[in-house]
C-alpha cells in the first residue's frame, strides 16, 4: 500500500499540491541529534544513525527539509518525485 507523508512546510523544496512531501525518502530525528548534523547526512544514511528518543512531537524535526530556493538541493541524495505515490520519475 502506498504511504503518504503529508507536510504543510510550503517552502521546502520537496513540497508538493495537497501537502504532500514529494522527497524520495525522509528522516525524522530527535532534535537533539538533528541539531548536530550537517545538511549532507540524511535519509540515504539513516540505517547508520543512533536511535534517538524524544519526549514529545516538539523535539523531533524533519533532517530532510530544505528551502524551495536552497541551493542546496542535491547534496544529501533524497530526490523529489513527480508523483504523490513515489515511483521513478523523479528530480533533484
Amino acid at each position: 500500500m502506498p504511504q503518504h507523508i503529508h507536510c504543510t512546510v510550503s517552502n521546502c523544496h520537496y513540497y508538493g499540491h495537497g501537502n504532500k512531501c514529494m522527497a524520495s525518502e525522509i528522516v525524522v530525528v530527535s532534535d537533539e541529534f538533528g541539531v548536530k548534523q550537517p545538511d549532507n547526512v540524511d535519509a540515504t544514511q539513516a540505517s547508520t544513525f543512533p536511535a534517538t528518543p524524544a519526549g514529545s512531537c516538539m523535539e523531533t524535526c524533519c533532517k530532510t527539509f530544505v528551502p524551495s530556493d536552497s541551493n542546496k538541493t542535491n547534496v544529501d541524495g533524497v530526490t523529489k518525485s513527480q508523483s504523490n505515490f513515489g515511483g521513478t520519475n523523479r528530480t533533484r
